[in-house]
């Protein structure tokens, strides 16, 4: 008897021959899902000097919403101020807080990455699998993940990412560093889970000196709109 009840146990703890497929369609849903709303996303980057002084910041806040054909459209709520001082904020920088840091692992980025089962864990109540993903290749100009993702066991949504944006790029006597994160989402419409917060506090490896940075998205003010709203932007300012 007991050790049937092991084995019960066993094959419960035992996620889906097919979590990984399922887990791409529903965030392929999510994906679908979001693009019918707007939001606004804030950038607060903080680069902090000796004894933990605080050095520079740079802030930005952008409207976000998608049009018909999903295409992204963008321009700032507000003009974007930087005070940095050693931080340079590259193109991708600004890719990785666009789509690395809020990434959404739908079917055409499967093939990508080398997926595999972790086992399972409790986020803010949440009963969740484990995910651990690798790069398979990373081609020039190509950035991706590495990391884990926490996978609701119920909706199959993601309800946490932590990693990094790879690779580091090491170019002309440059170096471009990236910060390990940690993002949040939240089923703000009961179903799918969208991000709502991305943090950082990372110490990053300069060759002209370890450099300590913060750094914190919000993404807010979710609103749907109708498929009968039409809503235009100026074309969005370039940094």
């Amino acid at each position: 008897m007991i050790a049937l009840i092991i084995a019960i146990l066993t094959l419960q703890t035992e996620p889906p021959p097919d979590l990984l497929r399922q887990v791409a369609q529903r965030e392929a849903e999510t994906e679908s899902v979001r693009s019918q709303y707007l939001y606004r996303q804030s950038v607060n980057i903080e680069e902090y000097a000796e004894r933990g002084r605080l050095g520079g910041s740079y802030r930005e806040l952008r409207e976000v919403i998608f049009s018909p054909t999903g295409e992204r459209n963008e321009q700032f709520a507000e003009k974007p101020t930087s005070r940095l001082q050693r931080l340079i904020l590259t193109d991708e920088d600004f890719q990785d807080i666009r789509n690395i840091q809020p990434l959404l692992l739908t079917p055409e980025l499967l093939p990508r990455y080398q997926v595999k089962f972790r086992g399972e864990e409790t986020v803010d109540g949440v009963e969740c699998w484990v995910l651990s993903l690798q790069p398979r290749q990373i081609l020039r100009g190509m950035r991706l993940f590495e990391g884990e993702m926490w996978v609701d066991k119920k909706s199959l949504g993601v309800v946490r990412t932590y990693g990094q944006a790879v690779p580091p790029i090491y170019a002309q006597g440059q170096e471009n560093l990236f910060p390990r994160f940690t993002t949040l989402r939240r089923a703000l419409d009961g179903v799918h889970y969208f991000p709502v917060l991305t943090h950082a506090d990372d110490t990053l490896p300069f060759k002209t000196g370890p450099l300590r940075i913060k750094l914190t998205i919000r993404y807010s003010a979710y609103k749907k709109f109708g498929s009968e709203s039409t809503i235009t932007f100026e074309a969005p300012v370039v940094k």
